[in-house]
């Protein structure tokens, strides 16, 4: 069986799996990291997607062979402590009920957040579009992922204003 060395949440790390295991079971199954949900291994649902050098994509439809080189960035990664503004956003709406498909949602909209940081209700709308949430919490996921958004623009500009005073 092939090792494979990927770098996931900034580390590296090694195992051993087929080459076409896709990399949500080398995630769950080999690196303990289980933030990442199973829905419906077809790339459907978007319960397992991860970021693959900054994009949202589906780990189930990801085989470990494909992604040499790539930064993968799991739920696990995006904060350590729940301080990103899409994560903060989510308690402060209290997003979740039974909670399966927020990893995927979290991952979605903060990959969305960094290409398009001022969407409109729309184009929130689009970009949440193929994450199911079987709870249908959808309005208090909209609202929050544009909560998440002047968040994340607060948050850049309180940066570049004490980057020019330092």
């Amino acid at each position: 069986m092939p090792t494979y060395n990927l770098k996931i949440n900034g580390k590296s790390q090694e195992f051993e799996a087929s080459e076409d295991t896709p990399l949500l079971w080398a995630l769950r199954d080999q690196l303990d990291m289980v933030g990442t949900k199973f829905g419906c291994g077809i790339g459907q649902c978007g319960a397992c997607t991860v970021h693959v050098d900054g994009n949202a994509m589906r780990s189930c439809q990801m085989q470990v062979s494909q992604l040499d080189g790539k930064e993968i960035t799991t739920i696990e990664g995006l904060s350590e402590d729940g301080s990103h503004p899409v994560q903060q956003a989510w308690k402060e709406i209290d997003v979740p009920q039974c909670g399966y498909c927020q990893a995927g949602q979290i991952m979605t909209a903060s990959a969305f957040l960094d290409k398009n940081p001022n969407p409109s209700a729309q184009e929130i709308r689009t970009a949440m579009h193929g994450n199911i949430c079987r709870c249908a919490s959808y309005n208090r996921i909209e609202k929050a992922v544009g909560i998440a958004a002047k968040k994340q623009v607060a948050k850049v500009t309180t940066v570049e204003t004490e980057t020019k005073l330092a």
